[in-house]
């Protein structure tokens, strides 16, 4: 039976990219999106769109749409990204922040649980910057907070679905070339897409709850 892949945030950058790579594998690709882009409408993927990630009553909808369909590989991909400092301080992105970033991957998991079968895996897409250890420049607070959080919760649903047969893994992607970071990034969508399939691929229960850069280096917590 072909395998079933689930993305958020599929409509461009690494999540798009997710969406093309899966598809040319051989998957059947649900993307999950607020505004699906042309780009994503190109390609014979399922879309389910007008899906806030942060939303409870949209998640729930989510949950409809795929009951009873086995999910295979779930990529919570979705995020936002902002920038505070002490001296430059907005309490409002750090809560939106958080509600997309930590609470909405947690929210989907929850609602898709009973669509992941045995050997599923779990694939929350996260950052360095969420590493307290590696943080040497501050600022991004918001960020680091939201991401934080994800690994912290991430971790504990590594423990609690492992009974289930249920792999969870925690990967950075890179600093990549995306619209959230203004293109600055040093590598494209479509090398961060391929680098964390491989690393989503090698995801299983005796290594869940880990932390990798996409390149395949163990990042400190």
């Amino acid at each position: 039976m072909t395998k079933h892949v689930v993305v958020t945030g599929a409509n461009k950058g690494i999540g798009l990219n997710f969406c093309k790579q899966y598809l040319a594998q051989g998957y059947r690709v649900t993307a999950v999106v607020r505004t699906p882009s042309e780009e994503l409408k190109a390609l014979d993927v399922k879309i389910i769109s007008d899906i806030d990630v942060a939303d409870a009553d949209d998640v729930a909808t989510l949950a409809n749409y795929l009951h009873g369909d086995k999910i295979d590989i779930l990529v919570n991909n979705a995020g936002i990204f902002h920038n505070e400092t002490l001296a430059d301080m907005d309490f409002a992105a750090i809560e939106k922040q958080i509600s997309v970033n930590s609470i909405a991957p947690i929210r989907i998991t929850h609602a898709l649980q009973q669509s992941l079968g045995i050997d599923a895996k779990v694939a929350m897409i996260t950052s360095r910057m969420g590493s307290i250890a590696d943080n040497g420049s501050g600022g991004y607070i918001g960020y680091r907070m939201s991401k934080a959080a994800l690994n912290a919760a991430s971790v504990s649903l590594a423990h609690e679905l492992k009974d289930k047969k249920i792999a969870v893994g925690l990967f950075h992607p890179g600093f990549v070339q995306t619209q959230m970071v203004n293109f600055a990034g040093d590598i494209s969508p479509e090398t961060a897409a391929e680098r964390l399939i491989k690393r989503i691929d090698e995801l299983n229960l005796s290594n869940t709850g880990g932390f990798w850069h996409s390149n395949g280096e163990t990042l400190p917590w």
